[in-house]
């Protein structure tokens, strides 16, 4: 594990909300977006949104409907991903997987169409309406729209908590240089500890 496990800013409180990263079944499942130890980590996730299901808010990749739809880049990505589309995978495996599914409601869900969650979404004004200065982060992929999502929170001022052992890339390579990044680069903003001492310390 790179870093330090401990909350080196002090415990979390009612100003923390969890933002869990597309655990979604199309990453789940035999596709070819499969991230093949999504299903290692998603007990963690679990114990997480358990504790707090009502401070729990779930992003989801929506892909375009047909090939070659999309601006710009994502154009040809989508062009590239034909098999993504949701006119080729169906709309069911946009859904998270039923492990979280059943903690919506309480838990809210935000649909993305870039890595990004806040882009074209109203997460900033969700969070702020209640009062959320801190985001505990988990999810997929660590080097894509985890990363997305950290640096988005970073720019917008919040605290990040980034949790090690509840995150997935299907880049073992990939995910161990972003906790390095995020531990050392982003050493004021981002912490990086264990679901245990997460919930140890998030009260």
């Amino acid at each position: 594990m790179v870093g330090t496990d401990e909350l080196r800013f002090g415990p979390l409180g009612r100003s923390c909300a969890h933002l869990c990263v597309d655990m979604q079944r199309m990453f789940a499942e035999q596709t070819d977006w499969c991230t093949p130890w999504m299903p290692r980590v998603l007990p963690k996730v679990v114990r997480i949104v358990e504790a707090h299901p009502k401070e729990t808010l779930f992003t989801r990749f929506v892909p375009a409907q047909m090939p070659g739809n999309g601006e710009g880049t994502w154009k040809r990505y989508y062009e590239r991903w034909t098999s993504m589309t949701i006119a080729h995978l169906g709309a069911d495996r946009v859904n998270l997987v039923p492990e979280l599914s059943r903690f919506v409601p309480p838990a809210e869900m935000i649909d993305k169409h870039v890595y990004s969650p806040w882009l074209g979404t109203d997460l900033h004004e969700r969070l702020r309406g209640r009062g959320i200065d801190t985001l505990v982060v988990t999810g997929g992929e660590t080097d894509v729209c985890v990363l997305s999502a950290v640096l988005g929170a970073v720019d917008r001022g919040y605290r990040i908590v980034v949790v090690t052992d509840g995150l997935c890339s299907s880049s073992d390579e990939a995910h161990d240089a972003m906790l390095t990044l995020y531990h050392g680069r982003y050493g004021q903003q981002v912490e990086t500890v264990t679901t245990d001492t997460l919930l140890r310390g998030w009260v």
